[in-house]
């Protein structure tokens, strides 16, 4: 296996359209790294790069401590898998797993004829690589089709079968699931998880889906405008996110966003919102910020019904009064859209609550999850560590 690193890359198209910005990102090996980031912000380019089929405008690319940027996509020891999985429509699911190891190991028609039994090993080698990784992915039945004869699953293991077959350095992989439908997409995260666990092989995955990216990367890495926000494991970036886009883009449903007032009144330091306060931690970060306008973020799972037990406890300065203004039915929570003065919010709330529509409740906030960001630098106020 191998490390990937990103060593100062930029990359320009044309004159001025910067597609990644003084990229620095360190891979470990057979680490699971997701690139995630809304469209065009970089994260498929970077990808591109590590495979060859770009070239970087400046900076280094290195695959297990070596700079590969003046070597060919074919001697990268490198894997892609597409999200429009490019199989070859003319050819069967075991021709298109063994394509790439044919290319690889055998040589010509002439070489082959002079050297038989060297062939026939190296065939029967393939062969058994091919009903290995069939067998693992579970397509051994459809290997005598052709890919018009299979669902988008099952073209999408043949696609997975064709990268794992080659037992590469590193595996790329360009939004795979996106053309699965959301119940076959869940099934095949828990499959490409399984498989690297098994594999060990590192990867590099890039989504524009941030639960994908929450469910799937060891560590992940949040581009944005091409320029990389923050890297970290799951856990982190969603209780710690290093700024406000980060902080909106992470999270189901999304962070809600208020302006806020920091005060003080007696011993409490408050974010006064105008509609209501709630109490921030007193600390040297948030001192500076007194008389000064920040951006409030709740998160909608910290929202909590007050008529339900919970553990969170009423205080001065944690509870609202919101209109409910629509409750959608999850089976397991609602999602409720609050209205509090001129602020439109979002909460998840659970199923034993007794709210309705078009009425006003009072609601409890957890402190501990609440997160304040600079106005002008969007990045976060480190409140609570």
């Amino acid at each position: 296996m191998a490390a990937v690193a990103f060593r100062g890359i930029d990359k320009i198209y044309g004159k001025d359209v910067k597609a990644v910005d003084n990229l620095n990102l360190e891979i470990n090996d057979k680490e699971f790294m997701v690139l995630v980031g809304p469209s065009g912000c970089g994260k498929t380019t970077a990808l591109r790069m590590i495979a060859g089929l770009e070239e970087p405008s400046d900076g280094d690319i290195e695959i297990g401590g070596v700079r590969v940027n003046d070597v060919p996509p074919k001697n990268r020891d490198i894997a892609m898998v597409f999200q429009n999985y490019a199989l070859y429509p003319h050819m069967t699911v075991y021709d298109n797993i063994a394509f790439g190891l044919r290319i690889k190991e055998l040589k010509g028609l002439f070489w082959q004829l002079s050297h038989f039994s060297e062939t026939k090993k190296i065939k029967t080698d393939i062969d058994n690589r091919v009903h290995e990784v069939a067998k693992m992915l579970d397509i051994e039945p459809y290997l005598n089709r052709r890919p018009k004869e299979l669902s988008g699953g099952q073209r999408q293991r043949v696609a997975l079968a064709r990268a794992i077959v080659r037992k590469p350095k590193v595996f790329l992989m360009d939004e795979p699931l996106s053309n699965l439908d959301a119940k076959l997409r869940v099934q095949t995260r828990a499959e490409l998880i399984r498989l690297h666990r098994q594999l060990g092989i590192t990867t590099v995955y890039v989504t524009h889906d941030q639960v994908e990216a929450m469910t799937m990367g060891e560590r992940m890495a949040i581009m944005r405008d091409g320029l990389l926000q923050q890297c970290d494991d799951p856990e982190k970036v969603y209780a710690k996110p290093v700024n406000k886009f980060v902080a909106g883009f992470i999270g189901s449903p999304p962070m809600n966003f208020m302006d806020a007032t920091i005060v003080k009144e007696g011993e409490a330091i408050l974010a006064d919102t105008g509609e209501f306060k709630l109490e921030v931690l007193d600390n040297p970060a948030i001192l500076g910020y007194i008389g000064k306008q920040v951006t409030l973020g709740i998160r909608p799972e910290a929202i909590f019904d007050k008529n339900l037990e919970t553990h969170v406890k009423a205080s001065t300065y944690n509870q609202i009064t919101a209109k409910v203004d629509v409750l959608e039915p999850l089976g397991h929570e609602y999602v409720a859209y609050l209205n509090s003065g001129p602020f439109n919010f979002v909460a998840t709330i659970d199923t034993g609550t007794k709210i309705k529509e078009a009425q006003s409740a009072d609601f409890l906030i957890n402190l501990d999850s609440i997160h304040l960001f600079d106005n002008d630098t969007e990045l976060r106020i480190q409140v609570k560590e």
